[in-house]
């Protein structure tokens, strides 16, 4: 399945009947199981609807950084975000990927 960052937006915690999506490097994963995480009142709340690989990228919780773009980003940093992207392959079913 595709969706576009504007579809996304739609999965962000602050409805109940939906799943809670976040994407990472443009591949969107079903959350919901960490809702204490990525729904509203989370730590990671400010995620939830979104691609948050710069922001995982640079371990920074700043509206500007939650976005897809990795321009810039250091060699650590993008080794930070793989470590990520790991993480959530693990936990997480991939649902979709971004289409601009």
């Amino acid at each position: 399945m595709e969706m576009t960052a504007q579809q996304l937006s739609e999965y962000n915690g602050t409805d109940p009947s939906k799943p809670i999506y976040v994407a990472v490097k443009g591949r969107v994963y079903d959350v919901t199981t960490g809702k204490s995480f990525y729904g509203p009142g989370g730590a990671y709340a400010m995620f939830a609807g979104k691609d948050a690989s710069r922001a995982l990228a640079k371990m920074s919780k700043n509206e500007e950084d939650i976005t897809s773009s990795l321009d810039g980003l250091t060699e650590k940093e993008i080794g930070v975000l793989n470590d990520w992207e790991t993480k959530f392959v693990a936990k997480y079913p991939v649902v979709a990927t971004i289409v601009s």
